[in-house]
């Protein structure tokens, strides 16, 4: 299985919240969702240096034409945020499951999006 993972659920994860491990699969991670957590402005060095760590672990993609044009879809029809429609399309570029606990993803037909028990 694939799995994109939503910025909530990374910070989850590094933050030991996660009731249950992540499923088996490979993992996506948005360069949106790298840049969100990293450009916190009170992140301390052993934190920064936890995120590098979990972002060498998995495939961080940037915006391509695929994702650039799904997002400009997504947008549209859900009116979402410029992060989340750019997460969910990358998610429907790689064929992913989304793991996102922000409810309001859970109505965009074209992906599916599987929360995470904290």
């Amino acid at each position: 299985m694939r799995y994109v993972l939503d910025t909530n659920v990374v910070l989850y994860l590094l933050g030991g919240r996660l009731l249950s491990p992540l499923p088996v699969g490979e993992f996506y991670l948005s360069v949106i969702s790298e840049i969100e957590m990293l450009s916190y402005p009170a992140i301390a060095e052993a934190e920064r240096l936890r995120v590098q760590r979990f972002l060498s672990q998995v495939t961080v993609v940037g915006i391509n034409e695929d994702v650039k044009e799904h997002t400009i879809a997504l947008r549209k029809k859900y009116r979402l945020k410029l992060p989340d429609a750019i997460i969910c399309a990358l998610a429907l570029t790689t064929g992913s499951v989304l793991l996102s606990n922000d409810t309001q993803l859970s109505r965009i037909s074209e992906i599916t999006v599987n929360a995470v028990h904290i």
